[in-house]
């Protein structure tokens, strides 16, 4: 199975993925790790452009052909990226699940954003109003939300398995 999580930065999407990854035996793709490699390359400066998703995307569908599940994160915030995530799956002859994880309290997503930390060396993290102008197009079809405001991690992660146990809302 293929599940791509989406979201703004900050709504705890990476915690997420870890998580999940880690509960399930997933293989975790971040789209950020592999931006920043190709920055550390040489061959590009932040942003990249389509190069990370577009590598994401060879990766999630070697990973998923090889039978195992991956979980393919990242910011996802336009159209034509979700819909390239969603072409992998029948590519591979695997399932898509989609996830947008979000945080509906601006005072904890703004202060999950100003406190962060930098996890992969040298990468640029947004600033609060780099986030809120950021171009983030609306999801137009079915998918999960997971709302972290208000909840610890795993409370979130319950919430999520949840959702990929009962896709159908039952």
């Amino acid at each position: 199975m293929l599940i791509v999580i989406g979201g703004l930065p900050g709504t705890g999407k990476t915690t997420l993925a870890r998580l999940l990854a880690a509960r399930i035996g997933a293989v975790h793709l971040r789209i950020d790790t592999i931006e920043q490699a190709i920055v550390r390359s040489g061959l590009a400066q932040h942003p990249v452009g389509p190069a990370g998703y577009v590598i994401g995307y060879a990766l999630a569908e070697e990973h998923l052909r090889q039978g195992l599940t991956v979980i393919a994160e990242s910011v996802n915030p336009l159209a034509i990226t979700r819909d390239s995530w969603k072409n992998v799956g029948p590519k591979a002859a695997v399932p898509v699940v989609e996830v947008e994880v979000i945080c509906s309290d601006p005072d904890e997503h703004r202060d999950r954003v100003t406190t962060r930390s930098i996890d992969i060396p040298d990468l640029p993290l947004p600033d609060w109003q780099q986030v809120l102008n950021r171009d983030y197009e609306p999801w137009d079809r079915e998918h999960i939300v997971v709302d972290t405001a208000g909840q610890n991690p795993q409370e979130s992660l319950a919430l999520l398995l949840g959702h990929l146990a009962h896709p159908d809302g039952r």
